[in-house]
């Protein structure tokens, strides 16, 4: 792909000025770039290269970039103010909508990521059971937090659980024995450690799919009745899933209602915006009077909480999903995507498997589907990378691990984009043969 004078420059100062330079994974400095504009499903680089976007900010753009009710949003509701600190009547909203579609939500924190929801669900729940550590599973990504880069999805060593091991330099030792691991869709491993540690537990947090790993059926039900016996408070981590898979999350499909949950991605049009949602009784730890009381009290507030602009996006957001068949055309598209990944992976005999669900699916390179971390683990990381710089030559755009599929992606995207799939397939097994 041609780059232009004016996007080198720019490159070159990225690297110069981020320590995360650009933020495109590939293997060719040639296929690096900066983003010039996007609209629907599609984006075009600076120097006007246009992909099909499958990494659509990774996720939050379901209804594509740029989106009419998304614009209309942001061009009116900024008049009034962009933040105040003191609760609006879009958030009141937003929060009423929330309520409505996800079953655990009796109460509702508005915040400015999914990494500020997942570490308040955590410290909400040590308040409440008046313990300190926290169970997750292995590979689980629950954002930037200390407490969630342990044993994250490129976790290292830690054969025996559940020792957690830290995932990046910088996380206090204190920390380290105060997170534990369970391995992902082993009920019986995983109801083990719980009921072992139950008088440490504060909380389990978990992925109801975790990155692109479904459940077995009976593992997130079962997870649900251990806590539940031990009245240890479940937490689901739906910042990818809620209101991708359906309007309740993954939660409403699997009939698993958690204490509580944190989600925002979705619908937040690429704002920063996390939510925070669940039982009335754990939720409201966090009011201050609670300390005019003596009470236990979790603090858990941000400058920018609750802004009107972040609350109205996801409205509009909202009452797109909302309209009749949207979740159905989304699924058809997600579902022939997938499929047609998995018929090109057939023709070209390459060793690989799919997993996920429509909306969010993925490519592993290796012989087995997997189903938890370690069997993930086989995947071989060069194929999948090499295998998004064949597909970012052909205009299509992907995210290091997952495929985003948004509710805008057309026929015409499915069609090139399958294409693409076969080709840059057939090209990688000839490579490796």
């Amino acid at each position: 792909m041609e780059r232009s004078e004016k996007e080198r420059a720019l490159i070159a100062e990225a690297e110069r000025i981020f320590p995360t330079q650009t933020r495109c994974l590939t293997f060719d400095p040639e296929l690096n770039f900066v983003v010039g504009r996007a609209q629907g499903s599609h984006l075009w680089d600076v120097s006007g290269n246009e992909y099909i976007d499958y990494l659509l900010g990774s996720g939050p753009h379901v209804l594509g970039h740029a989106h009419p009710a998304v614009l209309e949003a942001l061009r009116t509701v900024p008049e009034g103010g962009t933040s105040h600190l003191i609760v609006n009547e879009h958030a009141v909203k937003l929060g009423q909508k929330i309520i409505e579609h996800v079953p655990c939500a009796e109460m509702v924190s508005l915040h400015s990521s999914g990494s500020e929801a997942t570490f308040f669900a955590m410290r909400l729940a040590r308040v409440y059971r008046k313990r300190d550590k926290i169970l997750k599973f292995e590979g689980a990504y629950h954002g930037m937090n200390d407490y969630a880069m342990m044993s994250n999805q490129w976790t290292m060593g830690g054969s025996v659980f559940p020792k957690a091991v830290p995932n990046t330099h910088g996380i206090p030792r204190a920390l380290h024995d105060q997170v534990l691991v369970a391995p992902f869709n082993d009920l019986e491993a995983a109801a083990s450690i719980i009921s072992e540690h139950r008088d440490e537990l504060a909380g389990v947090i978990v992925e109801p799919i975790q990155r692109t790993l479904v459940p077995r059926p009976g593992f997130l039900e079962g997870i649900r009745e251990v806590t539940a016996n031990f009245d240890i408070p479940l937490i689901f981590d739906e910042v990818v899933t809620g209101f991708r898979v359906a309007l309740g999350g993954a939660q409403a499909l699997c009939g698993v209602t958690p204490d509580l949950s944190a989600t925002g991605k979705a619908i937040s049009g690429g704002l920063p915006l996390g939510v925070l949602c669940g039982r009335r009784d754990l939720m409201e730890i966090a009011n201050p009077k609670r300390r005019l009381q003596m009470l236990p009290f979790s603090m858990q507030t941000g400058t920018f909480s609750s802004n009107p602009v972040c609350a109205s996006v996801a409205l509009a957001i909202i009452a797109e999903l909302e309209k009749p068949g949207v979740y159905e055309r989304w699924g058809d598209v997600g579902r022939r995507l997938r499929q047609g990944l998995r018929d090109a992976i057939a023709d070209t005999g390459i060793e690989a498997c799919v997993t996920g669900v429509p909306s969010v699916f993925e490519i592993w390179f290796c012989k087995d589907e997997p189903h938890d971390h370690r069997t993930a683990g086989a995947s071989d990381f060069y194929k999948s990378v090499r295998f998004s710089d064949l597909l970012l030559r052909q205009g299509v755009l992907k995210a290091a691990e997952k495929f985003f599929v948004s509710a805008v992606h057309t026929d015409e995207d499915v069609d090139h984009t399958v294409r693409a799939f076969h080709n840059a397939l057939g090209q990688l097994a000839d490579e490796v043969t």
